[in-house]
């Protein structure tokens, strides 16, 4: 069975106010078995242009990526995030061949 990811590309306006979405987050992350692989870090853009931040972060499957991101948990914790950050989100299901 594929996985589930979700690719993020986010332009983080407050980082003092971002990091309460990321505190708040945890819950949902938790509860739906998230693996972050990639959370920020340093980055090299080689084509076009991108967004300051990156995040991919993996499920177990498709169905559970889109359950999470769903969910009341991370819906709230997304609501601390819009106000002071700009990005670009995707739930892709991974390549099982």
């Amino acid at each position: 069975m594929a996985k589930g990811y979700w690719v993020a590309h986010v332009d983080v306006h407050d980082m003092d106010r971002y990091k309460n979405y990321i505190a708040a987050n945890g819950a949902a992350f938790s509860e739906y078995g998230a693996t972050f692989l990639v959370r920020g870090g340093q980055k090299e853009v080689r084509e076009g242009q991108m967004r300051s931040r990156t995040v991919v972060i993996e499920f177990k499957d498709f169905a559970t990526a889109k359950a999470c991101y769903d969910s009341i948990a991370y819906q709230d914790a997304k609501a601390l995030r819009d106000p002071v950050s700009t990005g670009d989100m995707e739930i892709i299901e991974g390549y099982a061949g």
